[in-house]
């Protein structure tokens, strides 16, 4: 009995240990949690000329602008996976999906990384209005994924430095940010670009904290 009961000990102990060394993440245990409601704009603000509520959607209907146009959430999020439905319309005009953004005082401005959303522009990161530019794209290939006249899905995950872009299931950016002053948290914002008339859905809005 001494004999089998010692190893028996022996290896409670060992699996307590194994469990104590490999913590399980704060973001790995986090739920999805839906940041628009499907009813109103509890949580958001915006130009509600511009953004409407219908069917469960959040639409962003323009006539034509003369400026880019934005829905912010009014809670910031630092490190995060967000994950939401879209629809742009014909596949014409242009938006995306802001994130550890801000807004630009007494302007229509927001300031930060977008997923993007557009002809030539599917599933890129873009740096609005700061550095201006593309930071990363899919490849050509890649372009046959999206739906331009149906429901596409993005992932947006932001964890420190980097940040991942997926359409439809498809990696379509996986990015570092080499510049230490850009910031890690942010508003996040849905767009309609400026320009000729367009539309653009939003639905099943929800994120999940990975913060530590």
């Amino acid at each position: 009995m001494r004999i089998t009961l010692i190893p028996a000990m022996m290896l409670v102990a060992w699996g307590s240990l194994m469990c104590t060394s490999q913590p399980v993440m704060a973001g790995d245990k986090a739920e999805f949690v839906a940041i628009f409601n499907g009813k109103d704009f509890s949580g958001w603000k915006g130009n509600f000329d511009l953004w409407k509520v219908n069917g469960g959607m959040i639409v962003g209907d323009s006539a034509g602008i003369k400026q880019n146009q934005f829905l912010t959430t009014e809670k910031t999020f630092g490190d995060f996976e967000l994950r939401l439905e879209f629809r742009l319309h014909d596949g014409k005009g242009n938006s995306g999906v802001q994130f550890r953004s801000k807004r630009e005082p007494k302007s229509t401005a927001v300031i930060g990384y977008q997923a993007d959303i557009g002809q030539n522009y599917w599933g890129a990161l873009y740096d609005e209005h700061r550095r201006r530019k593309i930071l990363a794209k899919p490849t050509a290939e890649q372009d046959k994924i999206f739906k331009k006249n149906g429901w596409n899905s993005y992932v947006i995950r932001a964890v420190g430095p980097r940040v991942v872009l997926k359409i439809n299931g498809e990696t379509t950016v996986d990015y570092t940010e080499a510049d230490d002053s850009i910031a890690r948290t942010g508003i996040i914002a849905l767009q309609v670009h400026s320009g000729p008339a367009m539309r653009i859905d939003f639905r099943k809005i929800r994120i999940r904290d990975l913060s530590e």
